[in-house]
């Protein structure tokens, strides 16, 4: 068992807080700390049935739930109207997929292996990919910005980037699925992210149910004391939305990128953590565009100015980052720096809508 799994303790006591109505502090950080190991759960039981349903729709299936603990999160934020925390963490997700996670990954496994080396042409591919990302994210903020402020135009353009967006990432399934198929299988970047556990399947389907079901209630509780929280402690929603909530929904998956670093396989690591910002910049952010409409909250696409500085530099890093093909530690070591500068900037950074 996962040492992470002792803290699904939590999950009894946040009900416990929830329904006696503890302080807000004490929700939010119970319900936390249940979401991480529920999303842990919920990604192997993915993977256990990935596997079992073969590598086409195993890969589907890993690819539409990679991310899920994240978007049932921002879902219930949209339903609560909590709109500029949804952005922000949606963005939050790709910096700290970027430069937090692939930056301790490659300080780990350096210093523990010296020069590490990874697939130069995956490692490219996938940071082509994230520049067209952020070329999508961008272009309704930019639109917004060059004419006079037209909301009706602005959530036209968001749907439609976001059909365009969603149609990139299923075109990227279907190459990936095509590398999976015979003469392909040795290929870097398509094995599984780590050793599966032994589940039957129908324990693996139960497991997925139970988890979606308790990454739900906890994004209820978590969500509904956002507001208290970050009034007592002096923060804003922006900063909870962009540095806690994406380090809450991918723990799990994170610690997964730093143990296959560690290991000597930066393919994997590289692939986990720019895999999972492209999951969420092409599936995830298009897909609440569109289920925000049926939950009664428009969302757009519009980010402000310092956000998208913010998303451009990470992008740009990633591809510098896979020109040449090695990692160093003092090169993880960079990008933790430049994490830890726009972290701080986001904390003193005020509301913003």
């Amino acid at each position: 068992m996962r040492p992470i799994y002792f803290m699904l303790l939590f999950l009894p006591v946040a009900f416990v807080a929830e329904l006696l109505h503890w302080p807000p502090l004490a929700i939010f950080a119970t319900s936390a700390l249940a979401v991480i190991p529920l999303a842990g759960l919920l990604g192997e039981a993915t993977e256990v049935l990935a596997e079992k349903i073969g590598p086409r729709f195993g890969g589907l299936l890993n690819a539409t739930l990679g991310n899920a603990a994240e978007l049932i999160i921002t879902i219930i934020a949209i339903r609560a109207g909590q709109m500029e925390l949804v952005k922000a963490s949606l963005i939050g997700s790709v910096l700290g997929n970027i430069l937090l996670i692939l930056g301790l990954s490659m300080l780990l496994g350096g210093l523990k292996h010296g020069m590490q080396r990874f697939s130069r042409e995956n490692a490219g591919m996938d940071a082509t990919m994230l520049i067209l990302a952020v070329i999508a994210i961008s272009v309704p903020s930019i639109f917004n910005a060059a004419i006079e402020p037209d909301i009706v135009k602005v959530e036209e353009l968001s749907l439609t980037t976001a059909a365009v967006m969603l149609g990139i990432y299923v075109l990227s399934i279907v190459y990936m699925l095509r590398l999976k198929s015979p003469g392909h299988n040795g290929e870097p970047g398509v094995q599984p992210s780590h050793t599966a556990p032994h589940w039957k399947p129908s324990v693996a389907l139960t497991v997925l149910i139970a988890s979606v079901i308790g990454i739900a209630l906890m994004s209820e509780f978590l969500v509904g004391s956002i507001e208290p929280v970050t009034e007592s402690l002096g923060l804003t929603p922006f900063f909870v939305g962009i540095i806690i909530i994406p380090l809450i929904g991918n723990v799990a998956e994170h610690l997964v990128a730093v143990q296959v670093a560690l290991k000597n396989q930066m393919d994997l690591s590289l692939s986990i953590a720019t895999g999972s910002s492209l999951q969420i910049a092409l599936f995830v952010a298009p897909v609440l565009v569109f289920l925000s409409l049926v939950l009664g909250n428009p969302l757009t696409l519009e980010f402000n100015s310092f956000e998208l500085i913010a998303l451009t530099a990470s992008g740009a890093i990633a591809a510098f980052i896979s020109v040449d093909g090695r990692s160093n530690w003092l090169e993880g070591a960079m990008l933790l720096a430049v994490y830890v500068i726009l972290a701080l900037a986001f904390f003193f950074l005020p509301t913003m809508g």
